[in-house]
């Protein structure tokens, strides 16, 4: 009887996880390549309508029109060029979300792990705060009473995560101030600037390129939410989430309108999710060596 501890499998079980991990970051690579080439390659300007043209079927259908190869919508506008200048406008909202997040967060758990005491005490109770409340109503009711522009948007989309990369940096640097590198520093006079930018800082690099890599797919399907509900991208400018909230009424006729840009979706989410796993065993030495 074998277990899953039994060497002769274990190998075969890595090289499948491999194999995903391959497969995955192949797909992030493409769709990223896509998105920034989204103005070269597509065959048809984003906005550009033709009512002769409307709901026509992907490529292989019978009334299939020349050159929409994944179709066209209910205002004859090119469902591929759409996708792939909504998947752009996407990826470009999410890493700015992302990105925003990271300053947040990280500034203030460096700020709660190197400064113990009241400070520590508030940044947590607002990292407690922020978990207690579901952020999509939060979002809501901002960009409810602030409007869906997309400076707002990539506010609330910045602040959508920072409270997980609060709790990843304390937790971090609260440990490695136990070890005796960063005592000997305190001891030899060194500032709290200094150990955070020498030696703190540098072994944050694993888990913040997870949860960055994380809270981009993440924000993906939030700005997929907002925009779905009517309170992210607005029309005609193309994103994923709005494209298949426009796109639900036609379903039962057009439903390639729907399942193009929410297939992008979910490989976009997926593939970003084991690129960052494989990011991580990468980055983390004791994995690489495991």
């Amino acid at each position: 009887m074998t277990t899953l501890a039994d060497p002769a499998i274990a190998p075969r079980r890595k090289g499948s996880t491999d194999f995903i991990q391959k497969i995955a970051i192949g797909i992030a690579i493409l769709l990223f390549a896509l998105a920034l080439l989204a103005p070269w390659i597509v065959p048809f300007a984003p906005l550009d309508q033709s009512l002769l043209s409307r709901l026509r079927p992907p490529l292989g259908f019978e009334r299939f029109a020349a050159g929409h190869y994944a179709g066209t919508d209910e205002l004859g506008r090119d469902v591929l060029s759409r996708s792939l200048y909504g998947m752009r406008l996407t990826l470009a909202l999410a890493f700015a979300g992302a990105l925003i997040g990271l300053l947040i967060g990280g500034t203030l758990g460096l700020v709660a792990g190197l400064r113990r005491g009241w400070v520590e005490d508030g940044i947590m109770a607002l990292v407690d705060m922020q978990i207690a409340i579901p952020f999509t109503l939060v979002a809501l009711l901002i960009l409810s009473l602030l409007g869906s522009n997309l400076t707002v948007l990539v506010l609330v989309l910045g602040i959508a995560g920072w409270e997980q990369y609060a709790r990843i940096v304390r937790a971090e640097v609260r440990r490695l101030s136990a070890l005796p590198f960063i005592e000997a520093a305190w001891t030899a006079g060194a500032g709290p600037v200094y150990i955070a930018c020498r030696h703190v800082l540098p072994n944050l690099i694993s888990p913040l390129v997870v949860q960055f890599t994380l809270a981009l797919s993440n924000i993906v399907i939030l700005e997929s939410t907002l925009s779905f509900l009517g309170l992210g991208v607005q029309p005609p400018q193309p994103s994923l989430g709005s494209m298949v909230g426009l796109g639900r009424d036609y379903m039962p006729t057009a439903p390639w309108i729907v399942l193009v840009p929410a297939a992008l979706i979910v490989a976009l989410t997926f593939s970003v999710q084991i690129m960052g796993d494989w990011l991580r065993d990468r980055a983390d030495v004791r994995l690489r060596d495991r």
